[in-house]
């Protein structure tokens, strides 16, 4: 069992204060902060002097192997997007494809500090390869839609995903379904869906409310939000991580609420495919749970988590006109602590205490942005960089070091994705 020491850390306490202390790691797990003694004898020691230590990141929302369609469909609105330029393209894909997409979306995730994901996508084995490869930390759903001709494969490559990897790659892979959304899974789907999840004892990951158009069309035809026809159909019993609830009322949250549904709150995506805001606090004020998330590097150019903070810090200050709506504080608990909460993983990561897993991201302070240093978490959200992070550990194990991927061929990377990435756009 290796043993990793961080020396003099300034680290993010669960609690929300910065203090400084040794944290011993064990195998996969924090065993000691602060009083360790002198017969413990680490393998490894990591100078943390003039760092900050912080839980690592946990992005609750991504379509990993999207990376592969940065840049391609940009300023376009969701369903023009999805329609004309991203549904054609992915018909393209292969399963070699979908790996080495989510293995430049972990790359980058890991780089910027993410050390758990949750991912809804195809080619699900694939990607929890991608997963096992790297030593990263994932939630992991196959997408499903049920108005597609492989409605009923989806179900079934579903339930076999689920009995081969939950709680796979050493414990960090964790399975949920993945029904689209309300628009591409009619009811009589999701009935199906909730009866599958009901069997296997799976959770469920959905997009829902993400735009006003979808939110009309459901009324229209449902007469109902698709808030309100989820929990008819028995959707929000599952245990559900819902993407985006950009566009809820007041009985909608309520409901959300009384089903303990918890968010993923995308804001970069959302601003670029001009969804909407979404109503952040009053979500945190109704007692929700809600994670930060990045959506597909196609929405949203880049998966990096720190701009997530930073936008979810600023953006609803601006629509409330209150400088307290999302202090810096709050932003990073969304990244972390509730984060974690939100994927269901909220007794294994997320926080720096012991007995938690080893996920760490350690920020490098020598920077020019990082002085004076009155408030850290303050300049962690408005002035930090990806850049900055220094070093990732990831169940124990260092998979950053010295702003170095050491589980992950980056030159390799980069070229795969590249000859890939081209092929898709122009078959």
């Amino acid at each position: 069992m290796a043993k990793i020491l961080l020396k003099n850390a300034e680290y993010l306490a669960s609690d929300a204060v910065v203090k400084q202390a040794d944290i011993a790691i064990e195998g996969t797990e924090i065993s000691t902060i602060g009083n360790i003694g002198n017969d413990w004898q680490p393998d490894k020691i990591i100078d943390c002097t003039n760092k900050l230590v912080v839980p690592g990141f946990v992005n609750t929302h991504t379509h990993a192997a999207m990376t592969l369609f940065r840049s391609y469909a940009d300023d376009m609105l969701l369903m023009d997007w999805l329609q004309n330029k991203i549904w054609p393209a992915e018909a393209n894909l292969t399963a070699e494809d979908v790996y080495w997409g989510t293995q430049l979306a972990i790359a980058e995730m890991i780089k910027s500090g993410t050390t758990t994901f949750a991912d809804m996508y195809f080619f699900m084995p694939e990607v929890a390869q991608a997963v096992s490869d790297t030593g990263i930390r994932a939630v992991l759903s196959r997408g499903m839609a049920g108005v597609a001709p492989t409605a009923q494969q989806a179900l079934s490559e579903s339930e076999a995903f689920f009995q081969q990897y939950h709680r796979s790659a050493d414990g960090r892979i964790t399975v949920m379904l993945g029904p689209h959304a309300p628009y591409t899974c009619p009811p009589e789907y999701l009935r199906k869906v909730v009866e599958l999840a009901q069997k296997l004892g799976a959770e469920i990951h959905i997009h829902l409310a993400e735009t006003a158009g979808e939110v009309e069309e459901c009324k229209a035809k449902y007469g109902q939000t698709p808030i309100a026809l989820m929990n008819e159909l028995g959707v929000l019993d599952c245990g559900v991580l819902a993407a985006h609830c950009v566009h809820l009322s007041e009985e909608d949250i309520r409901i959300m609420k009384s089903k303990n549904v918890r968010v993923a709150h995308n804001p970069g995506s959302n601003m670029k495919l001009a969804s909407g805001i979404a109503p952040l606090p009053e979500m945190l004020q109704a007692g929700l749970t809600v994670g930060l998330g990045t959506d597909g590097a196609a929405s949203n150019n880049n998966l990096d988590m720190l701009e997530e903070i930073r936008l979810t810090a600023l953006l609803h200050k601006v629509k409330t006109y209150d400088p307290l709506a999302i202090p810096a504080k709050t932003a990073i608990a969304l990244a972390t602590e509730m984060g974690a909460q939100a994927v269901g993983l909220a007794a294994i990561t997320g926080k720096i205490a012991k007995g938690y897993k080893a996920d760490i991201a350690i920020f490098d302070m020598n920077g020019l942005h990082w002085y004076p240093r009155h408030d850290r978490l303050s300049l962690l959200t408005y002035s930090a960089v990806s850049s900055d992070v220094d070093t990732v550990l990831i169940d124990g194990k260092i998979v950053l070091e010295g702003k170095r991927l050491t589980t992950i061929d980056e030159e390799r990377l980069k070229q795969e994705v590249a000859s890939r990435a081209l092929r898709l756009v122009k078959a």
